[in-house]
């Protein structure tokens, strides 16, 4: 079982959290993240534009979490992009909102606290009686299954299977409310839902303050009626909505919880998320004659009632072609009653699915009349609807699956390769699988004519995957998705009453037709398992309800349009949002169990979670004036403003430019200082979130944007994230590797945990919060500290005056880095901000303290350093920062307030490539030293002592040259030349055979140098960009750099002495080594090592 780590010392720890706990009471009584827009006196006279110059503002959130339990480390993982991108937008000057509200609409509160209900019932008020009553249940259980002599069904097992991997190990909900820190003796509080409402709200609170986060708290609320002004925002939203015509009433399918009695959104799902109704053509075939040992079973419990065996198709258009159907031998299956005449013969699951789409009488009733083993309906001889063959028998099949369709499969072995392949395995061996060999006589009929495939589709792609019988799954699946593509779009029908016209326009037709007929009915069932919150599983309802007419053609195209100009910070996340609007079509959006806003027209029901949560984001900007810092709405804000006041013409006021009502419910100055408030702040400059969010809540954000707001209004960017790994694993409480926010605190400390999460990753991939980096932060954020205030004490000690050589790249490349972090911020990229910004900024550091060990570091750049330091890393490690500004600074405001350390003047270039070069250099040169080493230890083993008298000995005084070449090789420069020449700067490509071509012209075809040269050379170009690669002079002094490095070379590598020489002046030396001058090219020196 994974554990979290466990901490040995903590003093370290402890001394952080003690200035964090101090920086966050500074920043709450100065009230730093309560941001307000300017007043109408200070953008008097001004464009919105012009606004927006003068006073720059960004408004950042993410979808607030639903308040059924503390936030976790995943939650805080989302939380940190927007919190990341708040602190550095502030160091921008702009007016930074960064809001967070708590979402309690729909299920799971009023589910939860249901449960709790029946179990105070079951166990007494304060569960005093789980044991004895448990030890019951256990028992009972047990004797029940000693009594079965039969397994539980394979829809049984697959239930089962599902809920448990998804188990956090705890059965009763309040066993999960003690996992969550609950006392026991508080829990029965939360019988009640809106006890959940005022429980877990101020936790979170409480977490975010502990974590560092800029959150205007002011903002805050609470969905629901629990919340009269945000309810009275949501009945305008949906009022708004239906009136545009965006909001119908109508019959049709919808994910449904019969114990419920109601749809069950994404929302509402213990599992199966994202799934949404399959649509299916029900295919009837009528029992002629029962197989002895199926008749044996049912005998006359069909009441008279014809008994159809019922197939869910996706092509009713190859009916025609039946020659047999297929059940699975494993599988249970039952009778069911249809109505007084009719009976359906297929799985229960099936059943429950029929019962809720008006296909079964009574609505919603399911009547078993019998029950039958698979493996006793084959050889039972039924009627094919549409079939040129007029009965045919029940057969068995390997792969049929009782938890998709009905668990009757109809049989078309012409077009379908799993039904060609059983028939043929079948075929083979009729003993094996227990048919008579006249059962499966008939042959495969044509139905469909395609031109690569000819009549026979099926027996064509079985020959060309080499499949061999039904255990070729992989395969089978190929060749099935092929057939399928292959007769829908090039197929023309050869038979039946629609015979010559293509599939495509022949399908829907064969589908009515056969319905018409009462051959067939219309059919649906999930796309895949769905639990509700209640633990129900979900089926299909065909039903009259309210509903959002997603992907409506003119809707669509707007939301597209939309899109379009929205930042989203990756394509795979624009590529989601793209496939989303593609699927994507009508969502119920009002029930009547759980939480919510009253639909205004229709009062029985309530609007849906997520579609009181699409444009919300907007509330935030006026929830401070209506209720401030009360998330219920129990404390008016200071414009007095009352929830009845908010009627839906003022919230068209505010939002939208309708005109002003006349009567109006409150005086006009009221709503234009929240229309200012509003129109300030609006649009929001970026939302982030889970990818999983972008199939439902995000797109559905995109539509009603799109639907009310003005373009100047629509959002301007949605980034998304991948989920939050801890250690490597995915976090579950039931193996002990999970941590909520609170204990990650606890655990760490706010800016080792920031920091973490920060690395932890920015993609759409799976990021991971690794607790031994966490761990690590702390020391290296406390040594940090120590290093930064020892320095500002002892800048008296450290050197003044003139700036070396060394002073100026060290300030240059602090420069850089600056730019670099920059970039990065303004793209989110909060891992590659902090790697520049706070690893690398010290990695920098390190490098100057070496390389001027000799004379001493600068006071002036060393305070700059410190200074950057604390600005460049103050987004993700806020505490940290204050210490340095505030403390060891002693700056007199918060560094909330400061101001990016934007560098004075560009950055020179020339001297940064000179700093990489020195510690390039530096490398080489030991990397040249331990390979030397290497080769004479190898060279003496294999010759002895004797052999390696007059060479190099490590253990004597040593002292090395540097080589310095000014040009480059001939061939080099040919080989160059040949490239330039090769090169297309229209298509930035090298042209490979015009390579081969001038190679063999220049005589350098077969040179074992000029090829590898070449590939390494396009690398550089594929790397640096063609214009750099091909300049390939320096554009430093290579000697004059060498020499300023002599001294801290002599010293790191412990050299009596270092020499600079061109490799013309060693040129003239006859005892230096020409072999080794020979190797030496620009930005490459050559080393020799050599006793003194």
């Amino acid at each position: 079982m994974a554990q979290t780590i466990e901490l040995a010392q903590t003093a370290k720890r402890d001394y952080l959290k003690e200035l964090e706990k101090k920086s966050q009471d500074r920043w709450q009584s100065e009230k730093l993240f309560e941001v307000n827009a300017p007043s109408p006196e200070e953008i008097s006279g001004l464009s919105r534009e012009e606004v927006q110059a003068k006073f720059p503002k960004w408004f950042g959130n993410f979808p607030f979490p639903y308040m059924n339990g503390s936030l976790h480390l995943g939650h805080a993982f989302t939380i940190s992009k927007i919190e990341f991108a708040a602190g550095y937008q502030r160091l921008l000057g702009k007016r930074v909102l960064f809001p967070h509200g708590f979402h309690v609409t729909g299920m799971p509160i009023k589910a939860s606290s249901d449960k709790i209900i029946r179990e105070m019932e079951m166990f007494g008020p304060d569960f005093e009686r789980y044991e004895e009553v448990q030890a019951e249940i256990e028992k009972a259980e047990a004797e029940k299954a000693a009594q079965e002599t039969e397994t539980s069904t394979a829809v049984g097992k697959a239930k089962k299977g599902k809920l448990v991997a998804k188990s956090t190990g705890l059965t009763y909900q309040f066993q999960i409310m003690e996992s969550i820190k609950v006392p026991r003796a508080e829990i029965k509080k939360f019988a009640d839902p809106l006890h959940w409402l005022t429980y877990f709200p101020p936790i979170a609170i409480a977490d975010n303050n502990s974590f560092g986060s800029r959150i205007d708290w002011r903002r805050s609320f609470m969905t629901t009626e629990a919340n009269p002004y945000f309810d009275a925002f949501v009945r305008w939203q949906v009022n708004k909505l239906y009136k545009l015509g965006k909001i119908k009433f109508g019959e049709r399918y919808t994910i449904y919880s019969p114990k419920d009695g109601q749809p069950c959104m994404d929302h509402d799902r213990q599992d199966g998320e994202g799934f949404g109704p399959q649509e299916y053509t029900a295919v009837k075939m009528e029992v002629l004659n029962w197989s002895p040992a199926a008749k044996a079973v049912v005998g006359e419990k069909a009441g008279g009632r014809t008994v159809f065996m019922v197939a869910a198709t996706l092509r009713p258009e190859t009916m025609y072609g039946q020659t047999n159907c297929f059940v699975g031998t494993s599988i249970k299956y039952g009778i069911f009653a249809a109505n007084d005449k009719e009976a359906y013969l297929c799985t229960l699951r099936a059943a429950r699915n029929m019962a809720f789409q008006g296909s079964t009488t009574p609505r919603g009733h399911v009547q078993q009349l019998a029950e039958v083993d698979g493996a006793k309906l084959i050889g039972t001889k039924i009627k094919p609807p549409f079939a040129v063959t007029p009965e045919v028998y029940v057969l068995p099949m390997d792969n049929v699956l009782p938890t998709k369709g009905t668990g009757v499969v109809t049989s078309v072995p012409s077009d379908s390769p799993d039904d060609f392949q059983t028939l043929a395995d079948l075929r083979k061996k009729p003993e094996f699988y227990g048919i008579d060999p006249s059962w499966a006589a008939i042959d495969p009929i044509p139905v469909i004519s395609t031109p690569t495939y000819g009549d026979m589709i099926a027996p064509a792609t079985i020959k060309q995957f080499k499949i061999q019988s039904q255990k070729d799954t992989k395969q089978l699946a190929e060749a099935k998705e092929i057939a399928y593509k292959e007769g829908f779009y090039n197929g023309t029908m050869l038979v039946g009453e629609f015979k010559g016209e293509s599939v495509q326009d022949a399908k829907p037709k064969v589908r009515e037709a056969m319905i018409q007929a009462q051959l067939a009915f219309a059919y649906a069932e999930p796309e895949g398992l769905v639990i509700s919150r209640s633990a129900d599983e979900c089926v299909v309802a065909l039903m009259d309800q309210w509903y959002l007419d997603y992907g409506e053609e003119v809707w669509k195209k707007q939301t597209e349009g939309l899109l379009a100009r929205m930042n989203t910070y990756s394509q795979e996340t624009r590529h989601a949002f793209e496939k989303t609007l593609d699927w994507l079509n009508k969502w119920a959006c009002a029930r009547t169990y759980g939480l919510g806003s009253v639909l205004p027209w229709d009062p029985q029901f309530l609007v849906e979670s997520l579609s009181d949560s699409t444009i919300y984001m907007s509330y935030y900007t006026v929830a401070q004036l209506l209720h401030e810092s009360s998330i219920d709405g129990s404390k008016p804000g200071p414009l007095g403003v009352t929830p009845d006041q908010m009627t839906d013409e003022i919230w068209d006021y505010i939002f939208t430019k309708g005109a002003f009502p006349d009567p109006a419910p409150m005086p006009r100055e009221k709503a234009d200082a929240l229309k200012h408030e509003f129109e300030y702040f609006y649009p929001l400059d970026v939302r982030s979130s889970a990818k999983d969010l972008v199939p439902n809540h995000l797109t559905f954000a995109l539509y009603n944007h799109a639907a009310i707001f003005p373009e100047e209004m629509f959002p301007l960017s949605m980034r998304t994230n991948g989920h939050l790994m801890l250690n490597g694993k995915k976090m579950s409480k039931s193996t002990g590797n999970s941590l909520t926010l609170k204990e990650a605190i606890e655990k760490f400390g706010a800016d080792a945990t920031r920091l973490s999460l920060a690395d932890a990753g920015d993609g759409l991939e799976d990021a991971n919060f690794e607790e031994k980096a966490a761990n690590a932060n702390i020391l290296r954020i406390h040594t940090l500290l120590g290093w930064c205030e020892e320095m500002v004490k002892d800048q008296a000690n450290l050197r003044h005056g003139p700036r070396t050589y060394h002073d100026q790249v060290f300030e240059q490349e602090i420069n850089d880095l600056v730019n670099t972090t920059q970039s990065h911020y303004e793209a989110m990229n909060f891992k590659d901000a902090l790697k520049f910004g706070f690893y690398d900024f010290q990695s920098t550091r390190d490098w100057y303290r070496e390389v001027t060990v000799d004379v001493g570091m600068h006071a002036d750049l060393v305070l700059y350093w410190i200074r950057c330091a604390a600005l460049l890393v103050a987004p993700i490690a806020p505490h940290f920062a204050e210490q340095i500004w505030s403390t060891i600074l002693k700056e007199s405001t918060s560094v909330q307030r400061a101001l990016w350390p934007t560098p004075k003047a560009a950055v020179d270039r020339t001297v940064i490539e000179a700093g990489q070069y020195m510690r390039g250099t530096i490398k080489t040169i030991r990397d040249a030293e331990v390979s030397l080493l290497k080769a004479l230890t190898k060279a003496k083993s294999k010759k002895g002592a004797s052999a390696n008298e007059g060479l190099f000995d490590p253990k004597k005084p040593k002292a090395v040259r540097i080589y310095v070449a000014t040009t480059f090789p001939e061939w080099q420069n040919t080989c160059v030349n040949v490239l330039q020449e090769a090169y297309s700067k229209a298509d930035d490509k090298v042209d490979d055979a015009k390579v081969k071509e001038l190679l063999i012209e220049k005589g350098l075809i077969k040179d074992k140098r000029a090829m590898p040269f070449i590939q390494l050379f396009k690398r550089r170009m594929s790397q640096y960009g063609a214009e750099t690669a091909f300049r390939r002079a320096l554009p430093f002094s290579e000697s004059a750099v060498l020499r300023e490095l002599l001294p801290y070379l002599k010293k790191t590598l412990n050299l009596a002495e270092a020499t600079v020489l061109s490799v013309e002046e060693a040129r003239q030396i006859e005892s230096y080594s020409s072999s080794i001058i020979d190797t030496s090219e620009p930005g490459s020196p050559a080393f020799e090592y050599y006793n003194v």
